[in-house]
């Protein structure tokens, strides 16, 4: 289902990423500061600048995709630190965005759900 303000979301998403710089503190293969058996499967960071709920800047996921666009987005729950995010993929393909997704449903404490941009 198509709501009227679809495209003024999804181009303000455009709008902030692209005025900000990407920051990828946690590149491919590089491990969690807090947990070391969580490895990222795909570079992950933050726009420097931004803010989101929890006062840092707005995460995203870099993807392989060589054509850098917001695809989608996953929103979590976090029942442990009790909060809710937004994630940016951006550059995403599909297997970066199925590895992304199931990253973030593997905790018992986490949860994401994955709302595709219609194109």
């Amino acid at each position: 289902m198509k709501r009227e303000n679809d495209k003024e979301f999804w181009g303000m998403l455009d709008e902030i990423v692209q005025k900000s710089k990407i920051v990828i503190d946690r590149p491919k293969g590089s491990r969690h500061p807090k947990y070391p058996s969580f490895q990222y499967k795909v570079d992950y960071g933050y726009l420097e600048g931004t803010s989101s709920g929890d006062g840092q800047g707005i995460d995203i996921w870099v993807g392989s995709q060589p054509e850098k666009i917001i695809r989608s987005i996953i929103c979590t729950v976090d029942v442990k630190k009790c909060d809710t995010d937004i994630k940016i993929l951006y550059g995403c393909t599909e297997e970066d965005t199925t590895t992304i997704l199931a990253t973030h449903n593997e905790s018992a404490y986490m949860k994401g759900i994955l709302i595709k941009r219609e194109v």
